[in-house]
């Protein structure tokens, strides 16, 4: 889950009415200040949720134009309200990250200062029960960041193969008994549409042995997390998203990743690292130019939320934050 996700009752510099605070917020401002210290930067936010992170950043950066994209027409709607005063230095678009090119050509701002990924699902999502995102509620087979497209979960659930359902539960939920959680979805979907939260995640739970239920949280996490990843195609969005946002950064820019499961985390790890590394043939007495990395990371590894802010706000104990800083423009471009 991603910004906005504490749930103190004490608001400060980003903080929603509802005491909403981003995750990891000074951590993010602190990565991003270098890149937005022009006399006329420009970030985006590709996952705008609440706007959290994005009012944190322009009550930081007086001359700051912030680009906001976000599928949800709700977190649109909701940011648009709670940045209306800056509302002549933001221009928010409802887009998924990765047509952030086709955003941008059509801003006429092909490059950017700073980009900030803020991944997963936020916490009006997980709130509104009607969503279908949150095995807590019982709610419709939803899980559409985006309600105007055709798939859900529910499509998923009672229409997809044995084999495909086995693919996702292991590749996005990382489901050791992914067989027999499909097997089982496939035979009670035979008796009757499995349509509601409370039913899959009553499944689910037969599903998993006894033993394993007793430890390890809800046992329907797994499925549910597969599910929405595959319902919102969020892999796919980042494997595109996070290459096209280093191309758009200028010579300084900067893009910090919060990440909220080890697959997110795994992608944004492998990207930022093919950036950073020599390719030069090994052997040459200097490096080739073409061969240089034309970014430098800034985090040693994956950083992690204080103590502090997972004991205010538990939701935010997942995140893992990473950045990297554009120090070289490609060769063709010098």
């Amino acid at each position: 889950m991603r910004a906005d996700n504490d749930m103190s009752d004490l608001p400060g510099p980003g903080a929603a009415p509802g005491g909403h605070v981003p995750v990891m917020l000074d951590r993010v401002l602190e990565l991003l200040a270098p890149a937005l210290a022009g006399p006329a930067p420009v970030a985006v936010d590709a996952n705008l949720g609440l706007g959290g992170h994005a009012e944190a950043l322009l009550a930081a950066h007086p001359s700051l134009h912030l680009i906001g994209i976000d599928r949800d027409p709700a977190a649109i709607e909701r940011s648009t309200a709670r940045l209306v005063p800056y509302a002549d230095r933001i221009t928010l678009v409802r887009a998924v990250s990765d047509e952030l090119p086709e955003v941008l050509a059509r801003l006429g701002r092909p490059r950017v200062d700073a980009v900030l990924f803020d991944l997963g699902v936020s916490s009006p999502q997980l709130d509104e029960a009607e969503r279908g995102f949150a095995y807590s509620y019982d709610a419709p087979l939803d899980m559409r960041m985006d309600p105007d497209q055709e798939l859900t979960a529910e499509v998923v659930v009672n229409t997809y193969s044995a084999a495909e359902l086995i693919r996702i539960l292991r590749d996005y939920g990382e489901e050791r008994f992914a067989p027999r959680v499909a097997r089982l979805i496939i035979k009670e979907r035979g008796n009757e549409a499995i349509t509601s939260t409370k039913r899959l995640a009553e499944i689910v739970r037969t599903a998993i042995p006894a033993a394993t239920r007793r430890t390890g949280g809800n046992p329907a996490k797994r499925t549910f997390q597969a599910l929405r990843i595959e319902v919102n195609a969020e892999l796919t969005a980042l494997e595109r998203a996070l290459p096209a946002a280093l191309d758009a950064l200028t010579l300084g820019g900067r893009v910090v990743v919060l990440a909220y499961h080890s697959l997110e985390d795994r992608l944004t790890k492998q990207v930022l690292a093919a950036r950073t590394r020599d390719t030069s043939p090994p052997g040459l007495p200097v490096p080739l130019p073409a061969h240089q990395p034309r970014f430098a990371l800034l985090t040693r590894g994956a950083e992690l939320p204080s103590e502090e802010e997972v004991a205010r706000n538990p939701r935010a104990a997942s995140a893992r934050c990473r950045a990297a800083e554009r120090i070289r423009e490609a060769v063709d471009e010098e």
